[in-house]
């Protein structure tokens, strides 16, 4: 998937995949992982949000989407 680098202490890309809903969150640290399921306006929040991370932990991660880490 195609991720696009974001200005984030935490974040370094993220990709979407509108067909599948599957968002990709990849980090400093060289983690990456795949969040499902996740609408289309959540992703658009997120690419425009002044804060990604706090995006992420509040839009994402809180409302309990299933994810996976792949790296």
């Amino acid at each position: 998937m195609n991720r696009t680098a974001v200005s984030s202490s935490n974040l370094a890309s993220v990709g979407y995949d509108p067909g599948q809903r599957i968002l990709e969150v990849a980090f400093h640290s060289g983690a990456v992982y795949q969040y499902y399921n996740v609408p289309p306006n959540v992703h658009a929040g997120l690419m425009a949000a002044s804060s990604h991370g706090s995006y992420l932990d509040t839009f994402v991660k809180k409302m309990g989407y299933r994810y996976r880490q792949i790296r």
